[in-house]
């Protein structure tokens, strides 16, 4: 999938929104290039989830809010997603992974594991996005630790005739 949003393109700059591009860019990109820009890479793990958890916020009719939560405006913006939904608690560990990557990499970013800490944050960004576009489509996705469960039933029920 990451192949066919990217086209071959090496890591460069986008612009915001497009969270799976962004996830994608940085999965794809070279050792060299992650650990040239980590600093900002880092950051950007946190943007990625930011977006997708304020998608999920507009798409419910809410104003996404600017507090922080121990420091983050990403655990912010989950709880304020799970309030009343229970079920989205599901990928609060998702956001505090995204949080703990972030932070390897700017506590330390010329560590030899850089590179495969970035590329690991990427896809738990794209896991969160994966999760909250289930959610989107179905509202009890995430009570049974974010199975894809409903997803999968609703696919192999046959369509209804008239």
């Amino acid at each position: 999938m990451c192949q066919e949003l990217l086209g071959g393109a090496g890591l460069r700059r986008l612009g915001p929104g497009a969270p799976d591009l962004h996830a994608c860019v940085i999965v794809a990109a070279s050792d060299a290039e992650l650990v040239a820009a980590a600093p900002e890479l880092a950051n950007e793990l946190l943007a990625i989830g930011e977006t997708i958890l304020e998608t999920w916020l507009i798409a419910r009719g809410e104003v996404p809010t600017d507090r922080t939560v121990e420091g983050f405006h990403l655990l912010a913006l989950h709880r304020q997603g799970a309030r009343g939904e229970p079920s989205f608690n599901a990928c609060r560990e998702t956001c505090r992974e995204l949080v703990y990557h972030r932070n390897l990499v700017r506590l330390d970013p010329d560590n030899s594991e850089t590179a495969r800490r970035l590329r690991l944050g990427a896809m738990v960004g794209k896991h969160l996005a994966l999760f909250i576009g289930g959610k989107l489509e179905v509202a009890g996705l995430g009570e049974f630790c974010c199975s894809s469960r409903p997803l999968r039933q609703s696919e192999a029920q046959p369509a209804e005739t008239m």
